[in-house]
């Protein structure tokens, strides 16, 4: 199975490649499922029902959310309407929504997806991602009723993200890291056939701070004192993420590839 995984969507630039690029990256890489963390799509918080159904006309057959899940309230409803989205599994208890689906692909195979919260420097005191990704993937078997499993983990510590790559080895066809928004350069295959990258970056204007108009983080930062709200930077997006090429009959990643299409990150597409 073919996997396209792309971070972060930040605000209209990002929707904007989104839109404009996903068609033709996805036609390109022949990709039979694409992952799109959409948390941040509108004004860099959260994801509206609008903004939603431009990710899956553009593409996207699954939306990862995070710590900004329900940002924009009108998500604590729609959510409920559109299985496609997913929200943490580790989210608050009795939040609305689900935390991980089975996908069955048009000719019949099936893919997991499943999403966590990092614990590490987050500003509220989540439930235990490992306790909670362990139910899902021992009911989930890799191979057997999922021919790939794939876990988002949204953390700010790349160490818990890296522990929990090394806890899904073997049960996972793919764990990539979000919520950090900077892409990391060390997508590998683990010993077990995992495929794992730290981060898989934003889909976003680079010539920010982590997708913020740079002026009012620089405030901030200089003078310990804000004057004004955090505003998404507008120039040109790169699309960031992962694909991974799985096995069906194993779901072990086969091959696996960083993805920068377009903007100030611009590679060769695989």
């Amino acid at each position: 199975m073919k996997i396209l995984f792309l971070g972060d969507v930040m605000g209209r630039s990002g929707r904007s490649a989104i839109r404009d690029r996903l068609p033709g990256l996805r036609e390109r890489l022949c990709a039979d499922f694409v992952i799109v963390n959409g948390e941040n799509a509108t004004s860099g918080a959260g994801l509206s029902a609008e903004h939603a159904k431009l990710l899956f006309e553009s593409g996207a057959d699954c939306v990862t959310l995070g710590d900004h899940a329900f940002d924009q309230r009108e998500m604590m409803s729609h959510i409920e309407r559109e299985p496609r989205i997913l929200r943490p599994l580790n989210y608050a208890k009795g939040a609305p929504g689900h935390g991980h689906r089975l996908f069955t692909l048009p000719d019949g195979r099936r893919i997991l997806v499943a999403q966590a919260l990092g614990q590490v420097f987050m500003k509220r005191p989540f439930d235990d991602p490992f306790s909670a990704l362990d139910r899902v993937l021992k009911a989930h078997p890799l191979g057997g009723m999922a021919q790939a499993v794939v876990v988002d983990i949204h953390a700010e510590a790349t160490s818990e993200k890296m522990a929990t790559g090394h806890f899904c080895n073997g049960r996972a066809s793919v764990v990539v890291g979000t919520h950090t928004h900077v892409p990391t350069g060390d997508a590998q295959i683990l010993p077990d056939g995992t495929a794992y990258l730290t981060d898989a970056g934003m889909c976003g204007d680079y010539l920010s701070v982590i997708g913020m108009d740079p002026a009012e983080p620089l405030r901030r930062f200089v003078t310990g004192m804000g004057k004004g709200r955090f505003v998404p930077a507008t120039g040109e997006a790169t699309l960031s993420g992962l694909f991974v090429d799985t096995d069906d009959r194993t779901g072990q990643a086969r091959a696996v590839s960083m993805i920068r299409d377009g903007g100030r990150l611009q590679t060769a597409v695989p």
